[in-house]
């Protein structure tokens, strides 16, 4: 009998991406006993095809390693780009003059089309679009139906099909192309866990998004757009997590503000009780070399600090050379990040004020009981998760064990800061979850005997939402024996 699988040795969780160099069944068993909590499938390259071989191996692993392990799809969203060139590519020079029109023929030096109609009533005078990442920099002079007159502030080589950034505008694109609505809809066929929905704007995004899934997985919204930061508190009160994607993110606003609004997000998020992922570029040395720099490490440990609830690795485990060893760093980082005796201190600088329910009550008083006693370990017995993420986010200072009769909820808990989730049958009666939660404790080695741990649960039992139960249980030596045995 295979022994059942015991908590990582650190709360914040890992969420790595798959793709070229992590794509066969072995890298993917590799990344996960390295340390990935959370796999993340890419919609932006490659087709539906060959993605259902992802998740095939990933349900395998998890059946043999009898974790339930978490799936998040990540929707391309509506991608703005240049058209085609003569000859593949144009250089620009500063101060010169650039147009941006609704031709379909090659650009040069002058020009380009631009292939999307709905952009050049958004623009107006003084705007500034940004082309490859904004490594080349337009200032909107005149815009019309047919074409947009800039001046080139920082030039540059431009190719084909480089993308294109509005900072500050609101573009009116919704954020499900039809791609992303048959993407979407592939995986939920395919037993996703969470959908990721890119180029957030505002809440109606969101609302469309939300329907579409109809409860069937997390819907986690990513954070890339100002407008996004503008909507902030409506966005969140939809979803049910978010991403700070540094990526566009750091395009549309200057470098110096990113810092702020990744701390706002994380903050917002903490308060709200919905898992927080930090993205983009936190090791990104390591796609071509075997360490990570200081820079990078501090910035990984940073965003630990802060709360964060998880923290995902892009192209270092997707397509770079040492995708293991990137796992591998951010796990020790999160267990040195863990082990530092002001961690809780500064996890605990954001304010989680609880609201005026029994839940958020008993689960602020849970985790106080926590500290007082000294108990090892936190359990819940939950239908929804709900409880859970209320536990979570009072960042107790001991692992977390989550029961569940749901292997859908059970798999959610992968972005879930501290949560250890098991599978199990359903309970009748307060005594015995009670029960079941030394067994599960015992088996997974998250107490030992002659230690306490704080259990709470709804009564009557499967109903949603109804923690109204803490319990303070002791393993005994003779139930560790009786477990053993």
């Amino acid at each position: 009998m295979t022994t059942p699988f015991q908590p990582r040795a650190r709360k914040v969780r890992i969420l790595a991406t798959l793709g070229p160099a992590s794509s066969s069944p072995e890298m993917i068993r590799k990344l996960h006993e390295a340390g990935a909590d959370a796999f993340r499938i890419n919609m932006s390259h490659g087709d539906q095809a060959s993605k259902v071989a992802l998740f095939e191996a990933i349900r395998a692993l998890e059946q043999e390693q009898r974790r339930p392990t978490t799936i998040l799809v990540d929707l391309q969203g509506p991608k703005l780009r240049v058209g085609d060139f003569k000859g593949g590519a144009a250089m620009l020079a500063a101060g010169e003059a650039f147009a941006l029109d609704r031709k379909e023929t090659a650009g040069t030096a002058a020009r380009v089309g631009l292939p999307h109609p709905e952009l050049f009533a958004a623009v107006a005078e003084g705007d500034q679009l940004l082309i490859n990442d904004g490594k080349i920099r337009l200032r909107v002079e005149q815009a019309g139906d047919e074409r947009i007159d800039t001046r080139v502030e920082v030039g540059g080589r431009i190719s084909d099909h480089k993308g294109v950034n509005l900072p500050g505008v609101v573009v009116p694109i919704p954020a499900l192309t039809d791609k992303d609505r048959s993407d979407l809809q592939f995986a939920l066929d395919q037993g996703a866990d969470w959908i990721a929905l890119s180029f957030v704007q505002r809440a109606a995004d969101v609302a469309e998004a939300r329907e579409l899934i109809g409860g069937r997985a997390g819907l986690l919204v990513k954070i890339e757009k100002p407008s996004a930061i503008e909507h902030l508190d409506e966005i969140l009160e939809l979803a049910d997590a978010v991403m700070v994607a540094r990526g566009d993110l750091g395009v549309e606003l200057p470098p110096e503000e990113v810092p702020r609004a990744q701390n706002r997000i994380v903050a917002e998020a903490r308060r709200l009780g919905k898992p927080v992922v930090v993205a983009t570029q936190m090791l990104e040395s390591m796609i071509t070399a075997p360490t990570p720099t200081r820079a990078e490490v501090s910035d990984v440990a940073n965003a630990m600090y802060d709360g964060a609830d998880a923290v995902m690795l892009s192209a270092e485990s997707a397509a770079g050379d040492y995708p293991v060893e990137a796992v591998a760093m951010m796990d020790r980082i999160g267990r040195s990040v863990e082990t530092d005796p002001i961690y809780y201190e500064r996890v605990h600088f954001t304010e989680t004020p609880a609201e005026a329910t029994t839940a958020d009550a008993l689960s602020e008083s849970a985790a106080q009981i926590v500290n007082i006693i000294g108990a090892r370990a936190m359990a819940c017995y939950t239908s929804s998760g709900s409880t859970a993420r209320r536990i979570a986010r009072e960042r107790p200072p001991v692992p977390i064990l989550v029961m569940t009769a749901s292997l859908a909820v059970a798999r959610r808990q992968g972005l879930l800061w501290g949560a250890h989730a098991v599978h199990t049958r359903d309970v009748r009666s307060f005594e015995e979850m009670v029960e079941k939660a030394k067994r599960m404790a015992l088996r997974h080695r998250i107490v030992a005997g002659g230690e306490r741990m704080v259990v709470m649960a709804g009564v009557p039992f499967g109903k949603s939402g109804s923690t109204n139960v803490i319990h303070v249980v002791t393993l005994t030596g003779d139930e560790l024996q009786r477990h053993r045995g």
